[in-house]
């Protein structure tokens, strides 16, 4: 598979895209404002200890208080922690072991008391009303190696398959890990790495813990002690492999940058690094601006013809699969069976590329034998596998939805980058013109009743007004007999769609009144 990396990078944006064999597949975004935390570690301060749900709140000097939960004080000697997000457990994304070292965790009134000090990192960024989660199993990475200072094993990543090669690896750390250090778990990219390059960045990574264990003794919480590498650097350390084609960067300077990290972690990968300088902006010339201006569209068409709609909701994300214009030939079963596994390879990518996380649930077509549906879900998991994140699909329900979880550590593309609707508040609807005019009829007759005898000026958004004199053009002699007073129509601009005033002027002064907002 073709493996490329395109990175533009402006004064107030970066953007990395990652494409496999030309099609997006994953999309970053860094800018000043919205900076990316996870990684960061922070002196925080215990504000409340919660023994009814095992957690504690703690004031990292970020609008709202950081959650720590209880076995996230505990530090576990599991040598199976994924390297990529050692310590990073995710409620939606828990295995087996997250689940027992809750369950195992000694009462957090034991742990940690109101006012003290904590040193922490933060594992979930702020989403929605929640504020970011924290943990005190601090975790440093480096390219081929994640330190943890408070761990005591060796570990060695999942994706590193091969027993032999696993326990290799694990009697070369240990060689040159020093006694009662910390613990280590082996990266990916670290299969084919040498034990003297091992030395050295273990060194680095335990001059980095003793520079923040400095910092805390001059420091006074809440207070950052150390900032995750940038975006770049990050994607630089964790990605950029001989599994990659290419990395094309838009920037002069960043791509000095991108050399200079690389002369001192893999100078055999900078003959891979190209500076693009065309006119054209890059992401245009590799048509990933127009994938990326399509990111939020509800529908995302399949090949064959069918579609898929995906709905982001707080509880959860609802994926419902649809056959389309597309009718097959004579087997409705290979005409559903077609359909699906594209939905299925789509799914994972979009997935991916919006970085949804939390409870998924697909609602593919029905299908009638067990055997489709087993391939169906296998070939979502195997898309699944090539994602980043934790990612967990379980078997059909009775009702045909797949459910699934996905890792989720920062609010989604959708949630960072759009806000919602002033109009429709983010429902995505707003009152038709008709049942406006109902509404504004049912306010003047509430005025009636009270009494009122003053002439009433009707705004109206001018698409509801126009609505109003094309459909019903007797209604504002109706209601004004009706009411007992005289009624003037007005359209305004300025309203929502589906708002409406009433506006009284007095006769001795011009004041306005406001009767009602719809």
């Amino acid at each position: 598979m073709k493996r490329e990396i395109l990175i533009n990078a402006a004064p107030r944006e970066t953007r990395v895209a990652i494409l496999e064999d030309d099609q997006l597949v994953e999309l970053m975004v860094d800018r000043p404002d919205a900076r990316r935390m996870v990684g960061d570690i922070y002196l925080g301060r215990v504000e409340a200890v919660l023994p009814g749900i095992q957690a504690a709140f703690v004031d990292i000097g970020t609008d709202k208080s950081a959650f720590l939960h209880a076995s996230d004080l505990v530090f576990p000697e599991d040598d199976e922690r994924d390297e990529d997000a050692a310590g990073d457990d995710d409620d939606e994304t828990e295995d087996d072991s997250s689940r027992s070292r809750r369950a195992k965790a000694p009462p957090i009134q034991d742990l940690v008391k109101r006012g003290q000090d904590l040193l922490v990192q933060i594992t979930k960024e702020p989403i929605s009303t929640k504020g970011p989660r924290v943990t005190a199993q601090i975790s440093l990475a480096g390219r081929f190696l994640v330190f943890m200072p408070d761990a005591s094993r060796v570990g060695v990543s999942r994706k590193i398959g091969e027993r032999a090669e696993r326990q290799r690896l694990r009697a070369l750390v240990q060689g040159v890990l020093p006694r009662d250090s910390g613990g280590v778990i082996v990266r990916t990219v670290g299969e084919d790495v040498t034990e003297e390059t091992f030395r050295r960045e273990l060194s680095t990574l335990t001059t980095q813990w003793k520079k923040i264990k400095r910092k805390t003794h001059f420091q006074r919480a809440p207070s950052l002690v150390h900032r995750e590498t940038n975006l770049t650097r990050g994607i630089i350390r964790d990605l950029f492999s001989t599994k990659i084609d290419s990395l094309t960067v838009d920037s002069r300077q960043v791509h000095a940058e991108i050399l200079e990290y690389l002369k001192g972690i893999a100078p055999e990968l900078a003959e891979r690094v190209k500076l693009y300088e065309d006119n054209v902006p890059l992401f245009d010339k590799s048509e990933v601006e127009t994938e990326i201006r399509d990111l939020f569209k509800r529908r995302c068409d399949l090949p064959s013809g069918g579609y898929i709609i995906i709905e982001q909701t707080e509880a959860l994300v609802s994926i419902d699969v649809n056959s389309g214009r597309y009718t097959g030939k004579k087997d409705p079963e290979k005409t559903i069976l077609k359909t699906n596994t594209e939905a299925a390879r789509e799914v994972a990518r979009q997935l991916r590329l919006r970085d949804i996380g939390g409870i998924i649930v697909c609602d593919f077509i029905d299908m009638e034998t067990r055997s489709n549906r087993d391939r169906v879900l296998q070939e979502l998991r195997t898309n699944l596998s090539r994602d980043r994140a934790r990612t967990k699909a379980f078997a059909v329900s009775d009702l045909g939805l797949i459910e699934m979880t996905r890792q989720r550590v920062r609010p989604s593309h959708l949630h960072a980058m759009t806000e919602p609707c002033t109009t429709c508040q983010g429902t995505g609807r707003v009152f038709t013109p008709d049942t406006v005019v109902r509404r504004v009829e049912r306010s003047v007759r509430r005025i009636a009743v009270e009494g009122k005898k003053e002439r009433l000026t009707v705004r109206l958004h001018p698409e509801v007004a126009l609505y109003l004199l094309e459909q019903e053009p007797d209604f504002m002699r109706k209601l004004e007999k009706t009411a007992g007073f005289a009624l003037e129509l007005r359209d305004d601009p300025l309203l929502k769609p589906d708002e409406f005033k009433l506006v009284v002027k007095g006769a001795v002064r011009d004041v306005t009144e406001q009767y009602a907002v719809a």
